[in-house]
């Protein structure tokens, strides 16, 4: 698993809070020292940096950052300041309430993540919120695509490499009665498959899929579904196989045309640069010929651009 690469820390987290205190006071914040600091600290460092300044302090850090930031840059480090799970729980739930819904959102976090991952936000979830994660799905999502969240959310998975061979042939062989050989689409079949199998086994049935039936698996679910369901399914599959890969294809269309969908390239790059940023990239660079950074670059102005940046490391 790719980590963030953090420079060589020569300050203590209580020398990081007196900085970050400096660069508060007086007319104005000192934003590039907040970025220079926050952006080059893991999650360890970040929680010791926020306890080290309320106890200095008696402040709360995350309240602080917000008075001194705006826009885009404000809600791209208050994400980073919170460890993995507890940032997961905070986009989806953000993501499945009434007055900030985004379907989409919830969809991706909730379809990428590993099982392990998956148990360990729902924890900070309900530890956090008081409510259970199945709740806020149930009372937002609707039809195929809540039954497939909720089942993804419960169902344990195996997370190793190996596969049965026989059950990949005959899981192909059930989504194809399911879909492309029917008239109309068996939707249980695909949730009970896309929810139960692990991501080296649906690789597995796809490429198995393609060998039998001359088709991708993505190409069917394009076909025979829609809507957050047809994202579901997609982001589990293509997640199966190269996770990367899905996540440079999420940033380029955030980026693509008119207009750049913020919101979305916050979540990736803050969500992934602890996880497989250095991956992403790389995939960035061979499918688009263009480097990450640069295109963040291009997208992005300020300190913003400069935080985002200053996440993504080395332009390669």
């Amino acid at each position: 698993m790719a980590t963030l690469s953090v420079p060589p820390v020569l300050s203590s987290p209580r020398d990081d809070a007196m900085q970050l205190f400096r660069a508060f006071k007086g007319l104005g914040t000192d934003t590039s020292t907040v970025i220079n600091i926050l952006a080059h600290r893991d999650a360890a460092q970040r929680s010791l940096i926020q306890h080290e300044y309320r106890t200095v302090y008696s402040e709360d850090l995350l309240k602080r950052l917000s008075s001194e930031l705006t826009g885009n840059l404000e809600t791209a480090v208050l994400c980073w300041m919170h460890d993995l799970p507890g940032r997961d729980a905070i986009i989806v739930r953000q993501a499945l309430m009434m007055n900030t819904m985004n379907l989409e959102a919830a969809t991706e976090v909730i379809c990428s993540r590993t099982p392990s991952q998956i148990q360990v936000f729902k924890q900070h979830y309900h530890a956090k919120f008081r409510i259970h994660l199945e709740h806020g799905i149930e009372s937002c999502a609707s039809g195929d695509h809540k039954k497939l969240l909720l089942a993804y959310v419960s169902m344990p998975r195996y997370e190793g490499q190996e596969v049965d061979r026989e059950m990949v042939v005959k899981d192909a062989k059930a989504l194809y009665k399911a879909g492309e050989k029917k008239w109309g689409t068996d939707e249980k079949t695909f949730i009970r498959i896309f929810s139960e199998r692990s991501a080296a086994h649906l690789a597995a049935v796809d490429s198995a899929y393609h060998d039998m039936y001359g088709n991708s698996l993505k190409k069917v679910i394009k076909k025979e579904t829609s809507g957050y369901f047809e994202q579901a399914l997609k982001t589990i599959l293509l997640c199966s196989a190269n996770p990367a890969e899905y996540f440079a294809k999420v940033l380029r269309k955030a980026m693509k045309g008119i207009g750049t969908n913020d919101t979305t390239l916050i979540r990736v790059i803050v969500t992934r640069t602890e996880i497989d940023m250095h991956y992403i990239k790389a995939e960035y660079l061979k499918k688009y010929k263009k480097t990450l950074n640069d295109a963040v670059h291009s997208e992005t102005s300020g300190h913003y651009r400069a935080f985002l940046l200053a996440l993504l490391g080395p332009n390669q």
